[in-house]
């Protein structure tokens, strides 16, 4: 009996919430003993209560799980993809219609080979050697060998792939995406050089100083101008000094070149220049006819690289930013002011505006743009567009008599002169007080800064002036190495042929 009571007590006690759950299996124990029990559970909640009063920190930190890795983001990745596909248009098909359509008739096929296959060459030494040497760490001129065969940017085992920094904190990219958008930079700077020695240089020779050059002067200078570890890098302001020094030597210096003025234009145009003083005036030079045979084909190319070049210079933000739009619109807008300052100089001048005046105008201003396209505001590309007409107007005209060299498509006096005069701009527009963005203080507090026109000004004076140098004396290994093996040019009666058909056998227009 007692123990049918104990059981119903218990019961009770149970149902009116007094006893811990634990405590029903005990239903042989007392009801004073269970009573017991219940204070002793009531102790442990509230001492677990006290206890986690006590440690709130604790309590959160082994609740909140730990921040994931920054992904890149979708839209960023896209326009970058979409800005690469921009640039290879620039080379294949659009500089090779406007260099095509410059040369005569019977050496338009050969144009087009030497920019496509140039290109297409470039692109696989990009790929076994030229990102590593300009995109990993080495030293201040010239990179490792880390990436050899793109390395490491692809796990097949764990389906990983490696990323590169941007320009904004915990704000990736695929690193592929990176090495394709930069191996058609590295492309058409190649091509960019062939201008000044087509009609007479051997196809052979083209692809020997192509190799050489993009080697020895293309790897380097875009280490130099462009090699940098990231802002992720920049953890603390202890190691903003240590991480500096990892970078290129001409991006130590603090030289701007958003996308190209000394990597792409002054290096290309300078290459040019000691290529057309190697191997000669053509034959006929000065005495004959030389005229461009299509000017609608070099119109529809300067068109192309027009729309193309947007990809260059605003895809060189690497993300989808404001940075990328102030670049979209400085290119747009210089561009069109060079068209018409060209076109205005050449009226004066000669007396009759010309096509070819107002799509070299183009290609001027695109030029001059490109190292100040997201690092000057509105400003700054009104006045770059206008000087850098008139400047490469001087430049194929003026100064190219000055020189007395057979540069055939003008490629020193628009790319070099127009590098030139960007790249100078750019250190003074790039001030706020002249509506330029600045530049960081220094990359770990991102605070902007600006040492001063002046300063500036000099800086980059000094990166053009390594470039400069460098280029030239790379040009003159690679060209008299071609020669060596070769020979430069054609004889003179593949010469006067043409080399559609006395290099590659057809020819560009059947009659």
């Amino acid at each position: 009996m007692k123990k049918l009571i104990a059981s119903l007590l218990a019961a009770a006690v149970v149902a009116l919430g007094v006893v811990a759950p634990t405590a029903v299996l005990a239903q042989n124990a007392p009801a004073a003993e269970m009573k017991k029990e219940a204070k002793k559970e009531d102790a442990k909640k509230d001492e677990a209560k006290a206890a986690d009063a006590a440690k709130p920190e604790e309590k959160k930190a082994d609740a909140a799980p730990a921040a994931p890795a920054p992904v890149p983001n979708k839209g960023d990745v896209a326009w970058m993809l979409t800005s690469t596909a921009l640039v290879l248009l620039m080379s294949v098909p659009a500089l090779a219609l406007f260099y095509g359509g410059l040369v005569r008739t019977k050496n338009m096929l050969s144009v087009l080979m030497q920019v496509f296959v140039g290109f297409s060459l470039v692109t696989v030494l990009w790929s076994i050697y030229g990102y590593s040497l300009a995109f990993t760490e080495g030293n201040a001129f010239i990179g490792g060998f880390s990436r050899l065969f793109l390395n490491g940017t692809f796990d097949p085992i764990k389906g990983e792939f490696s990323m590169a920094g941007t320009f904004s904190k915990n704000t990736p990219l695929y690193e592929l995406v990176f090495v394709a958008f930069q191996a058609t930079f590295a492309a058409i700077t190649c091509c960019l050089v062939l201008g000044s020695v087509v009609e007479r240089i051997k196809f052979s020779a083209v692809l020997i100083f192509i190799t050489i050059w993009f080697t020895i002067s293309y790897c380097p200078i875009a280490h130099m101008v462009w090699y940098w570890a990231g802002p992720d890098a920049y953890t603390s302001a202890d190691v903003v000094d240590k991480v500096n020094a990892t970078a290129g030597y001409i991006w130590q210096l603090g030289a701007l070149d958003f996308a190209g003025g000394t990597v792409v234009h002054i290096n290309s145009g300078v290459a040019g220049l000691v290529g057309a003083i190697l191997i000669g005036k053509r034959l006929g030079y000065g005495k004959e006819v030389m005229a461009p045979h299509s000017l609608t084909m070099t119109m529809i190319g300067a068109a192309l690289l027009w729309f193309g070049w947007f990809g260059f210079n605003a895809g060189s933000a690497l993300e989808a930013n404001g940075s990328a739009a102030l670049a979209f619109m400085n290119t747009y807008l210089a561009t069109a002011l060079a068209v018409l300052s060209w076109m205005f100089g050449e009226w004066m001048v000669k007396g009759k505006p010309s096509m070819l005046g107002a799509a070299s105008g183009a290609v001027a201003g695109l030029v001059a743009i490109t190292p100040a396209a997201g690092n000057v505001g509105i400003p700054g590309a009104f006045v770059i567009g206008i000087v850098a007409g008139l400047i490469c107007f001087w430049g194929v005209t003026g100064l190219k008599k000055l020189i007395r060299t057979d540069d055939a498509l003008d490629v020193f006096g628009v790319h070099a002169v127009g590098g030139i005069t960007g790249a100078l701009l750019t250190g003074v527009f790039n001030a706020p007080s002249l509506g330029g963005p600045g530049l960081p203080a220094d990359w770990f507090s991102m605070k902007p800064g600006y040492p001063g026109i002046l300063d500036q000004f000099i800086i980059q004076a000094k990166g053009v002036g390594i470039t400069f140098v460098w280029t030239a004396v790379a040009a003159f290994i690679a060209f008299k190495i071609a020669d060596l093996i070769v020979g430069l040019r054609v004889p003179e009666d593949e010469e006067r042929e043409g080399l559609d058909t006395s290099s590659h056998g057809e020819s560009a227009y059947k009659y």
